[in-house]
C-alpha cells in the first residue's frame, strides 16, 4: 500500500510539472482578417468621366499570427478585377515600447499614416496625402511608444520593388523616413498632440526608359473611388533626389477634435536645373454627436475610432498645390471642401455619407475641372 501510494502521489507530481511545462510553452495564435466596402455616387461635373453607379473599391481577407514576442500579417486585396498584395509583415517585440517591423506595410509620416484607407473619417483620404504619401513599401521601421512620446524610423526600396525583379529595375531606388510625436494630453476627452515628420527619397522606377531612375511621378485622383478620374499629375524629370516635411495637429476637447497637417515636397534637379517645391494642408474638424468623449490610441499616435454606437460629424477642407511655374511643372491645384457623416453600427461595420465639393486648375494640357459628389459607402471589417 505504502508503495502504491509513493507511486501514485510520484505520477501526480509528474502530470503536474508536464502540464506546468505545456501551459509555459508559447503557442501561434491565429486569427482571420478581412474589409469589405461597398459604395455608391452620384456625381455632377463638367468632366463626362465622372458616371453615376456603385463599386465595391476594396476587399480583403488575410490573417494574423502571433507567437510569443513576434507578430505577423498576410493581407491580400482585391478590386477592380485585380489581386494585390497588402500589408505583408513580421514584428518583433523587444520591450513593452519598442517593436521591429520588417515587410511590406504603410510606414509612419504623418498623421494620416496612422489609420488605414478605409478607417479614414472623410471617408476618403485628404488629397495632399495622398499625393505625398508613399503608401506601401518594402523595408524596416522601428516604433518607440513610451508616455508623451512616439517615434518612429523606416528605412525603404522603392515601391516598384515589390512588382519587379533587379533586372527590369534595372536599379533599386532607397529612401528613409521619421515621424516624431509629443503627446502631453492623452486623456479621454483631452487630448492634444503635436509630431513633425521627414524623409527622402532618390528618383523612382518608370516603365519609359528616358524617365527611369531620374524622375518622380506625384499625383492624385479626385476623391472618390466609384469613378477614377485624375486630379493633379506632376511629372518631375532630371531629378536628383526628394525631400518632404508634415507637421502635424490632432486635439480633442470632450466630443470636439481638431487634426491638420501641413505638406512640403521639394525635389532637387541635376544639371543646375531649378528646383521643384509643391505644397499642401487640410484641416479637419469632427465632432460626436452621439458616443461620449473622444479617446486616444497609443499604438497609432492619434484620435482613436469613435466605440460603437457613435454617430460622428466631420467638416474638412484640404488645398494641394502643385505647379511650379520656375520649375516649369504644371500638376494643378486643387481645392476640396467635404461634409462627411459616419455612424458606428457596431465593432465591424460602418456606415458613411459624404458630400464634397472639388476643383482642379492650372494643368498643364487639361482644361480646368470640378466635382459635387455625393457618396455613401457601407464597410465591413474584422
Amino acid at each position: 500500500m505504502h508503495k502504491l501510494i509513493t507511486k501514485s502521489i510520484m505520477a501526480v507530481a509528474l502530470l503536474t510539472s508536464l502540464t506546468a511545462t505545456a501551459q509555459t510553452e508559447e503557442s501561434v495564435k491565429v486569427t482571420p482578417t478581412g474589409r469589405i466596402l461597398m459604395d455608391g455616387g452620384a456625381y455632377h461635373s463638367n468632366n463626362d468621366l465622372f458616371v453615376n453607379g456603385v463599386a465595391m473599391p476594396d476587399c480583403r481577407i488575410g490573417l494574423k499570427a502571433s507567437y510569443g514576442q513576434y507578430k505577423a500579417k498576410v493581407d491580400l486585396g482585391y478590386a477592380y478585377g485585380k489581386v494585390s498584395l497588402k500589408d505583408i509583415f513580421v514584428e518583433r517585440k523587444f520591450s513593452e515600447s519598442t517593436l521591429l517591423r520588417v515587410g511590406n506595410f504603410v510606414h509612419q509620416f504623418g498623421l494620416q499614416s496612422s489609420t488605414s484607407s478605409s478607417m479614414k473619417v472623410t471617408m476618403e483620404e485628404p488629397t495632399s496625402n495622398e499625393a505625398f504619401f508613399n503608401s506601401r513599401l518594402l523595408g524596416a521601421m522601428v516604433i518607440y511608444d513610451k508616455g508623451a512620446f512616439f517615434g518612429a524610423g523606416s528605412v525603404h526600396a522603392e515601391s516598384a520593388a515589390l512588382k519587379k525583379a533587379t533586372n527590369e529595375l534595372g536599379s533599386t531606388s532607397y529612401g528613409a523616413m521619421t515621424r516624431l510625436v509629443y503627446r502631453p494630453f492623452r486623456e479621454t476627452g483631452a487630448i492634444f498632440h503635436v509630431g513633425l515628420s521627414a524623409a527622402y527619397e532618390k528618383p523612382r522606377y518608370n516603365s519609359a526608359e528616358s524617365l527611369n531612375h531620374s524622375s518622380f511621378v506625384l499625383g492624385a485622383n479626385f476623391p472618390t473611388r466609384i469613378a477614377k478620374v485624375g486630379a493633379l499629375n506632376a511629372v518631375v524629370t532630371d531629378a536628383n533626389h526628394l525631400v518632404k516635411f508634415t507637421p502635424e495637429l490632432a486635439a480633442a476637447y470632450g466630443p470636439v477634435g481638431l487634426e491638420t497637417q501641413y505638406f512640403y515636397v521639394q525635389v532637387n534637379k541635376t544639371k543646375g536645373l531649378p528646383t521643384y517645391k509643391a505644397s499642401g494642408a487640410y484641416a479637419t474638424l469632427r465632432g460626436l454627436i452621439l458616443g461620449g468623449d473622444y479617446k486616444y490610441s497609443h499604438a497609432d499616435s492619434g484620435i482613436a475610432t469613435p466605440q460603437p454606437g457613435s454617430l460622428e460629424a466631420v467638416l474638412s477642407y484640404n488645398y494641394t498645390d502643385m505647379s511650379d511655374a520656375k520649375a516649369a511643372v504644371y500638376g494643378g491645384r486643387l481645392n476640396d471642401v467635404s461634409f462627411t457623416v459616419n455612424y458606428y453600427l457596431n465593432k465591424y461595420m460602418i456606415w458613411r455619407f459624404r458630400y464634397a465639393y472639388s476643383d482642379a486648375k492650372n494643368r498643364l494640357g487639361l482644361a480646368d475641372d470640378y466635382l459635387s459628389a455625393f457618396q455613401t459607402r457601407f464597410q465591413i471589417i474584422f
